[in-house]
């Protein structure tokens, strides 16, 4: 299928994509990548340098007669989130993404497709690959580890960059113009707990939690999705206040920028108690699903015996543990008291792992505001710390400051408007954009973020538009024609 990809309009964007969707490239493992870009820079003979944060840079001089426009910053990411369905035997490590098309939209064989933020880096690629577009001086500027800490923006050598121009080439609608977004910090909460036996006379069970939807941590944090370690920790409360329940091992979320899709438990009870639980978690499954049913109409929740495990959680710990995650805020936080459309503040509980002693429960808090980011980051660390836990606060990015006065944004509303016959949106996003950071570097340069219409970010239903992506190339290639005088 990856053939028929490259047939797409535009064929150099689509074909770049096919190219770096080949390689592995995610986050904190981005050598290969890094390795592509700086052989494509080199085949064209354009400037092309590796930082000490591993971002790349490329720059190309201006087309004839646009010599003295400013120069324009293009920036995208290299990594991408690798997140798979539960029975996908695919191996990010060493293999491509398998591609698709359906009914207008590129998506992935039962993993994330990479079109965040792959089509921006196609898109860059192509201008400075191409021998036609006409373009003012350029910075082609490819950073690293944005899904997991954004250290590339934060690296980004000081002096690197002379552009006063950056188009962030990073958002998900092609009606929206992007002006702002959420900075973000993680929270990890850690601990170890006594083991005892299982008890001589008792069965143990498989819990899973399946089926759902997922998603951006930020972009569909407002849509009230089911998050899989939230649904299983309410299932393993209930089991643990009513059969004295002893859990063996937890394991489920993976990246902290996606909502938890899955998640499993083996739990052990006294055998004569076989038959009420089974009855009783019954009902509470159907409670569940029925909660969801018009948003997460694919939620499995299931239940199977297994092998007895040796050892089970001490019960004072296992309370602490389904105590806490219980009361740790997942899902919106607050609204913007100004624009209630926009989330302010949100959390992702993303993580859970219990096994063998040990205990680890990752989240990732987003805000536009600084205070309100450290009143949920301590309203969470309380929580952890009340029960014990060790918590880390780590990864603290800054959030992107919306500006609606700039030279650049009046001319890319001017061009939209005269090529699409509407006004675009102008909007800032709950989604953690590398604006933020560069603008800390360089406090005076202009930023927008725009991209095509992407959906089901960090999921394996991510999936990108043909029509979007042809439409996003289109606006970004007049763009370029109408950068202003120096």
């Amino acid at each position: 299928m990856a053939q028929e990809i490259r047939k797409l309009a535009p064929k150099a964007l689509w074909n770049f994509f096919a190219d770096i969707n080949a390689i592995p490239r995610a986050s904190k493992k981005e050598e290969q990548i890094i390795a592509h870009m700086v052989a494509f820079g080199k085949t064209l003979n354009l400037e092309t340098k590796v930082d000490a944060a591993q971002n790349v840079l490329i720059k190309k001089r201006a087309t004839k007669g646009m010599e003295h426009r400013k120069t324009l910053v293009l920036q995208a990411h290299l990594d991408m989130v690798h997140q798979k369905n539960e029975n996908s035997h695919f191996d990010f490590d060493s293999q491509g993404i398998v591609m698709q098309i359906s009914e207008g939209w590129v998506h992935a064989k039962e993993t994330t497709l990479g079109a965040d933020n792959g089509i921006g880096v196609a898109a860059i690629m192509s201008v400075l690959a191409s021998t036609k577009l006409e373009h003012p001086p350029i910075e082609a500027l490819f950073t690293v580890d944005e899904e997991t800490g954004m250290t590339g923006a934060m690296g980004l050598e000081k002096g690197a960059l002379s552009g006063t121009i950056l188009l962030n080439l990073d958002s998900e609608d092609d009606d929206e113009i992007s002006i702002g977004c959420a900075g973000g910090v993680d929270i990890t909460a850690s601990g170890s707990y006594a083991e005892k036996p299982s008890w001589s006379e008792s069965i143990a069970y498989e819990i899973s939690v399946n089926g759902l939807q997922g998603g951006h941590s930020g972009m569909d944090i407002h849509k009230g999705l089911g998050n899989a370690n939230k649904i299983m920790n309410r299932l393993l409360w209930e089991s643990h206040q009513n059969f004295d329940l002893a859990i063996s091992k937890i394991r489920g979320g993976n990246l902290r920028n996606a909502i938890p899709r899955e998640c499993k438990a083996i739990v052990v009870l006294k055998k004569e108690l076989q038959n009420t639980f089974e009855h009783t978690f019954l009902s509470l499954s159907n409670h569940i699903s029925k909660e969801f049913q018009t948003l997460e109409n694919n939620l499995c929740i299931a239940l199977k015996t297994t092998k007895v495990p040796e050892k089970v959680m001490e019960k004072v710990a296992q309370k602490k543990l389904l105590f806490s995650v219980y009361g740790c805020h997942d899902g919106v936080f607050r609204r913007n008291p100004t624009l209630p459309n926009l989330v302010e503040t949100s959390n992702n509980l993303a993580r859970i792992i219990v096994e063998n002693g040990t205990i680890e429960i990752a989240s990732l808090c987003r805000s536009f505001s600084e205070s309100d980011k450290k009143n949920m980051t301590n309203s969470i660390q309380s929580i952890f710390e009340l029960a014990g836990f060790h918590v880390d606060i780590s990864g603290d990015y800054p959030g992107w400051e919306p500006n609606t006065t700039t030279e650049i944004l009046d001319i890319l509303k001017r061009i939209y408007q005269k090529m699409f016959a509407t006004t675009p949106k102008i909007q800032a996003c709950h989604a953690g954009l590398e604006c933020g950071i560069l603008g800390r570097h360089y406090p005076d340069m202009e930023m927008i973020s725009f991209g095509p219409t992407i959906r089901g970010a960090h999921s394996p239903d991510e999936k990108v538009n043909i029509a979007s992506t042809q439409k996003f190339w289109s606006y970004l290639t007049t763009i370029l024609k109408n950068i202003p005088e120096k």
